[in-house]
């Protein structure tokens, strides 16, 4: 189990909704999540997930609680706190993150994660030497 990989929102959000023109990132997604790899979110995650799956995919209540608490069970969920707002704002300053986009990096680096999967930031991206960020849904991105 791998609880050192951090996976960012919009993964999970491929791999639990199939929209026409995008069945590569589905399959790709879902092949990332049922690895059965113990991986690394924070409540933002689920909070974003959550909105989006209500939201965009038009999803039942009981059915997006369901998802919560798998989530929960299935992965290690780490707080952003302070600490991890501190650490966000340095990394704005430090490498332009988007305000989200930071906070998701802080969140990986304070839970010691060494890869974050992410399909929206800098594929192959290190940050401060110890994070390297990863799309898994590029062709030829080996899923760890």
């Amino acid at each position: 189990m791998k609880d050192n990989i951090f996976v960012d929102s919009n993964l999970w959000l491929y791999a639990f909704i199939l929209r026409p023109g995008e069945e590569d990132k589905h399959s790709r997604a879902l092949v990332l999540v049922d690895a059965g790899n113990r991986y690394t979110i924070s409540t933002q995650v689920v909070a974003e997930v959550s909105v989006n799956l209500l939201r965009k995919a038009k999803m039942a209540e009981p059915a997006v609680l369901d998802i919560v608490e798998d989530l929960y069970v299935q992965c290690r969920v780490v707080e952003t706190g302070l600490q991890c707002h501190r650490y966000a704002s340095r990394l704005r300053a430090a490498h332009s993150f988007s305000y989200w986009d930071s906070l998701i990096v802080a969140a990986a680096l304070v839970s010691e994660c060494r890869v974050l999967y992410s399909e929206d930031m800098r594929h192959g991206q290190v940050v401060e030497r110890r994070l390297t960020i990863l799309n898994p849904l590029l062709s030829g991105t080996a899923i760890l």
